[in-house]
């Protein structure tokens, strides 16, 4: 039977991945749409800088996003003179790391799926007199709707087995800031070895069950994949 902690572990990361995918979608989806759609200067520099940390170490991230979100941090110290809130070292610093490191996996995801529509549709629609809102909420959402919701799936995967941000920017604090990946590390580190096979088959089935639906979203993409 699971302990109380060990679910606590389980929904606080689950929870934390889906408010650090939420807090990623518009922005990764602004970036891709401007990726996909746009030509304009410094193109290939912002393109490099997304990427970024998909390549370095994620220590290496989380120590970029600490030097911004500490209380020392430009953004850090605005967020505590404004609201009296601290950015790092708790709760809240979970979801932003996790943010950080799914975005530009869910910019990718989606810079494919927007390029993937045709865009004699879209023109199409424009000569029939639709704006270019409606175009986009009629037209290109639509038929970038699976891209669009794997890449959100793979975000949430990368999400669920963050670690090198999120214990640089949050710490392993027990209660507070332990996630699965956190829990597995210290279970690993104390030689509980029962307990870490737990969380390795929890993170296997959670990270296997998002892929397996990534691509089966991803798929229908292709020539026939709807049907």
């Amino acid at each position: 039977m699971l302990g109380a902690e060990t679910i606590r572990v389980l929904w606080f990361t689950v929870a934390s991945a889906l408010l650090g995918v939420a807090l990623a979608t518009l922005p990764a989806l602004a970036l891709a749409w401007l990726l996909a759609r746009r030509e304009w200067p410094g193109k290939a520099l912002i393109e490099t800088v997304v990427a970024l940390p998909m390549v370095i170490p994620p220590v290496a991230t989380g120590l970029l996003l600490l030097k911004l979100l500490g209380r020392r941090g430009p953004l850090g110290a605005l967020a505590y003179q404004a609201l009296g809130m601290d950015l790092a070292f708790n709760w809240k610093a979970v979801p932003l790391a996790m943010a950080a490191m799914a975005l530009p996996l869910m910019v990718r995801g989606f810079r494919v799926a927007l390029e993937g529509v045709n865009p004699r549709l879209e023109q199409v629609a424009r000569t029939l007199g639709a704006s270019e809102r409606r175009v986009l909420l009629t037209i290109t959402l639509p038929l970038a709707g699976p891209g669009l919701l794997a890449a959100l799936v793979l975000g949430l995967a990368r999400s669920l087995g963050e670690f090198g941000a999120t214990v640089i920017l949050a710490g392993n604090i027990p209660g507070q800031t332990t996630t699965l990946s956190l829990a597995l590390y210290r279970a690993v580190e104390l030689g509980h070895d029962d307990e870490a096979l737990f969380f390795l088959c929890v993170s296997l089935a959670l990270a296997f069950g998002a892929l397996w639906l990534s691509g089966r979203l991803a798929r229908r993409l292709g020539p026939g994949g709807a049907s």
